[in-house]
């Protein structure tokens, strides 16, 4: 998936994983995924997907601040 900003493109191709997060069982409908990904220019964004009746229905890219990133890592 590729996300593009006014100045920032952010693409899960191009991208490294730092940690993929998954909740449920492949076609699970309150399953998803949330992987936090690291750009090779140093910016971070958290990919999600999941089912129907998930919290993350819409396939979705948010960008993240280094210490917001460090933060859902330490949670997740």
């Amino acid at each position: 998936m590729v996300k593009k900003t006014k100045t920032k493109t952010y693409d899960t191709e191009t991208a490294s994983v730092v940690k993929k997060v998954t909740s449920g069982c492949f076609g699970d409908p309150a399953g998803y995924e949330m992987t936090m990904y690291l750009t090779p220019e140093g910016d971070y964004f958290l990919y999600t997907n999941g089912g129907e009746a998930s919290p993350y229905a819409k396939e979705n890219i948010t960008s993240y601040t280094k210490a917001k990133a460090q933060e859902w890592l330490n949670n997740n």
